[in-house]
């Protein structure tokens, strides 16, 4: 018995207007389907015509969009338009949904388009921001020499490492003393993976900033934009870039959650003042790296977490651009920082609280600085090795001192060769005493 084709023409003999002489389908040529497709939506191939009514250009889209059992379709069409409208509309039915399972697609995937993938706005804004900014940001390593206990080779090993950005085409880097402390080499990595050795052009302890240089192409040194921290507002966007853990070049965002906070700096003691806090994730790694507003300008020097068990727990600290810019531009032209001491050793506050007094004790004013050529008291004991307590300062300028951290934020707004008056305590009594201040000893 020969085969049938897919549809027999005996299943339409009661159907046919002739049954006499029935219209055979013709045989199916399957060399013009090698490979079946998954169908387009019906919606799309049909148009605006009734359900009854087929045009030679919905024929030729259907068989266009559904592979094999299209082609069925459009020999069904062909067979009688005129006497099997409503049946072939039925089989129409049938042979698209014949496709779908044919084609082993899912059957949604048949009327629904996934739209292409479109970033938002801010999202492109915070894209651009990092392709932008990342060749500015460096990494640096911390390398310290060791000897083998055994065989007494001295090595270099990597004790520590940072971030830190390119300030100028010179080859300036900026970053935080921290990341540079106890280093006897370091080295600079840039964006590109090439590495340089890098010397250290001078740091300030008391703000913790430090400048390196490095001898790279000039093509290869792309300055960070530098911005202005005096005008930031709690709540604004910023955005950290630095190499927390080793990881290369990493971006977190975040917004200023506060302004004119104060920390210690981690080498001295000595406060830092208008330090900027934000919720932007800071990890070890991070530090030195650059904190950028939504226009890409820096606006501080990542540099501290507050988190007990060392990572990020929202709560970052930057120093502020207008701080670092001076300090950066002193460091590049004279190697140092200039700034005023009054020249004693005070006591730790806890100590000055315990004696119920309020202000900063002097423990030693030696006689070469320039509290004691003022002639301040310090603290000593008599023959019999009672404690005679040294002058305890008040104020200076008229403005109170009642700890550490107040006396040394007066200083930061006098300058070498300033004239202050400093009132004490001495003994039961109060005096004032003219001092002019001097520079450090090893920056002289």
């Amino acid at each position: 018995m020969a085969a049938s084709p897919l549809i027999s023409s005996s299943h339409f003999l009661s159907l046919s207007s002739k049954p006499n002489k029935p219209t055979p389908l013709p045989l199916l040529n399957f060399s013009h389907y090698k490979s079946l497709r998954p169908p387009k939506p019906i919606s799309a191939s049909l148009s605006a015509s009734s359900p009854t009514t087929f045009t030679n250009n919905n024929r030729s889209k259907l068989l266009e969009h559904s592979g094999l059992c299209g082609f069925v379709l459009d020999r069904l069409l062909s067979f009688s338009l005129k006497n099997l409208q409503p049946v072939v509309v039925q089989w129409a039915s049938l042979a698209l949904a014949l496709s779908v399972l044919v084609g082993n697609v899912d059957p949604s995937a048949a009327f629904v388009v996934t739209p292409a993938r479109k970033l938002q706005s801010d999202e492109l804004a915070t894209v651009r921001l990092f392709q932008e900014n990342t060749p500015s940001v460096v990494y640096i390593t911390n390398l310290a020499v060791r000897q083998d206990a055994f065989t007494l080779d001295v090595l270099e090993v990597p004790q520590g490492s940072g971030s830190g950005f390119v300030w100028d085409k010179d080859g300036h880097i900026v970053t935080n003393y921290h990341v540079i402390r106890g280093a006897s080499d370091l080295r600079v990595t840039l964006a590109d993976q090439s590495t340089y050795e890098a010397r250290v052009v001078g740091f300030d302890q008391d703000k913790d900033v430090a400048v390196l240089r490095v001898d790279a192409p000039k093509d290869k040194l792309r300055p960070i934009p530098v911005g202005v921290s005096a005008d930031l507002l709690v709540g604004q966007k910023v955005y950290a870039i630095g190499n927390p853990f080793g990881l290369d070049h990493t971006l977190t965002t975040g917004v200023i959650s506060g302004l004119r906070r104060e920390i210690s700096s981690a080498a001295t003691g000595r406060p830092i003042q208008d330090v900027i806090q934000t919720d932007a994730a800071i990890n070890p790694g991070n530090s030195g790296g650059p904190l950028l507003d939504s226009s890409g300008s820096l606006i501080g020097i990542n540099t501290a977490i507050y988190s007990p068990s060392g990572a990020s727990s929202g709560v970052g600290f930057s120093i502020p651009v207008d701080t670092v810019s001076g300090i950066v531009d002193q460091l590049v032209k004279f190697g140092k920082v200039t700034r005023p001491i009054l020249g004693i050793k005070f006591a730790p506050d806890q100590s000055v609280e315990q004696l119920g007094v309020s202000g900063v004790l002097v423990l030693d004013a030696p006689a070469n600085g320039p509290a004691g050529k003022a002639g301040l008291q310090s603290t000593k004991r008599d023959a019999y090795g009672r404690l005679i307590l040294g002058d305890i300062i008040t104020s200076v300028n008229g403005k109170k001192v009642t700890n550490g951290s107040d006396l040394y934020r007066i200083l930061d707004q006098c300058k070498v060769g300033d004239q202050v008056t400093v009132e004490v305590l001495r003994g039961d009594h109060k005096e004032k005493v003219p001092v002019i201040l001097e520079p450090k000893p090893d920056e002289s």
